[in-house]
């Protein structure tokens, strides 16, 4: 799909200003614990599957 992000191009994103593994799991806890709705949608938005959704989220509890 045109002009559709990737996790990947969303992760490359993250690393060119300079967060580690570490700052991009703080960024998924406080997004989920303050939109726990908009991340599940984010996540889908990024096209991953609905098993990674959840692992992703699980971790970010």
């Amino acid at each position: 799909m045109k002009g559709k992000i990737s996790k990947d191009d969303w992760v490359g994103m993250f690393r060119e200003i300079g967060l580690t593994d570490e700052d991009m799991m703080k960024w998924h806890r406080v997004f989920e614990k303050r939109h726990p709705g908009g991340h599940e949608d984010f996540l889908a938005w990024l096209s991953l599957s609905p098993d990674d959704i959840a692992d992703i989220r699980a971790r970010s509890k």
